[in-house]
């Protein structure tokens, strides 16, 4: 297994924009260039605890952690079918076969899966590395994100 630290470190190695921030009770990374905004855009997050309305990934577990971030809803749909309903508030999203649980295997975020947010539990450092790709395409939506947020602010308008 990959290290929490070694996650944060090497993503924060892929884009001087990007920040380290508690957030929720979980490690965040923010898309945040010059820090001139309070947060900026999430970009990824490392959470090692259940919280009150996500315990569907039992990261109560010894040294169990979700490494969590977006990918594009297309992406989404090819790795995992369909991108799943919003779940009501203390639900999970639901899939095919679905078992938030497992180690090692990338798939749908329990709460954000609706979001196109992907989840892995402890990856091995392999498995990290093939990550590359889908970590590259998150990076480019959140630079979009945040470079239509700056035009917003720039014309005048809120968003």
């Amino acid at each position: 297994m990959i290290e929490p630290e070694e996650i944060t470190r090497r993503l924060l190695a892929l884009d001087p924009g990007l920040r380290p921030e508690a957030y929720y009770g979980e490690s965040s990374v923010f898309y945040n260039p010059g820090g001139v905004a309070p947060l900026g855009i999430i970009f990824a997050s490392i959470k090692e605890d259940d919280g009150p309305n996500d315990r569907s990934a039992n990261l109560s577990r010894d040294s169990v952690y979700r490494f969590a971030f977006g990918i594009s809803p297309e992406t989404f749909e090819q790795r995992f079918g369909m991108i799943p309903a919003r779940p009501p508030k203390g639900g999970v999203v639901s899939l095919p076969g679905y078992d938030p649980t497992r180690l090692d295997e990338l798939m749908s975020h329990p709460i954000y899966g609706w979001m196109s947010w992907v989840q892995i539990l402890c990856p091995t450092p392999a498995r990290f590395e093939s990550l590359q790709p889908l970590l590259a395409e998150s990076l480019d939506l959140v630079r979009a994100k945040w470079s239509r947020r700056v035009h917003h602010v720039r014309d005048g308008r809120a968003g």
